[in-house]
């Protein structure tokens, strides 16, 4: 019986493994679940306070999430659209370091709109609290650190000369 030429012999020792994502596809994973996750909770009676005041957008909505954080309809919907732009770019390595650096830009704009925006006023249409601005700018640079410094050849001492790649 004659071989095949086309096709070449292969040997295996032991089950084949998958190959790995970059640590920054994984990252960017974690975290879009994380904003899925709260997106959804934030519609979740129990897990937010006064749920019967959500509101669609707006500073009058008195809802919190976990009892801390002031959310809306409008917030809540942000939260779960930004987590399935996330999910989808953490497919490749570009779009994960785009998701979370420029996520983390985003959310240091957004901390910089909350701080200065009147509470009672119009401008704080999705709503923001104290406590929101906190974590807007914990995320902020949190995401931008996690994707302009994680990277499968940081530390290995070679060059970092396309980080898109």
């Amino acid at each position: 019986m004659a071989r095949d030429v086309r096709r070449p012999a292969t040997l295996t020792n032991g089950p084949t493994r998958a190959p790995t994502r970059p640590a920054v596809q994984k990252v960017a994973l974690a975290v879009a679940v994380v904003f899925v996750l709260i997106g959804i909770l934030g519609f979740l009676p129990g897990v937010t306070t006064h749920y019967g005041e959500l509101a669609f957008a707006g500073h009058h909505s008195k809802t919190r999430l976990f009892g801390l954080f002031q959310v809306s309809i409008l917030h809540n919907l942000l939260h779960l659209v930004f987590g399935l732009i996330g999910l989808g770019l953490a497919r490749q390595l570009a779009g994960a370091r785009l998701f979370l650096a420029g996520g983390g830009a985003v959310y240091l704009v957004i901390w910089m709109y909350g701080f200065f925006v009147d509470r009672e006023g119009v401008g704080n249409f999705v709503p923001f609290n104290d406590a929101d601005n906190w974590l807007h700018l914990f995320l902020g640079f949190g995401m931008l650190a996690l994707g302009l410094l994680t990277s499968n050849k940081a530390g290995t001492g070679g060059r970092l000369d396309n980080p898109l790649e």
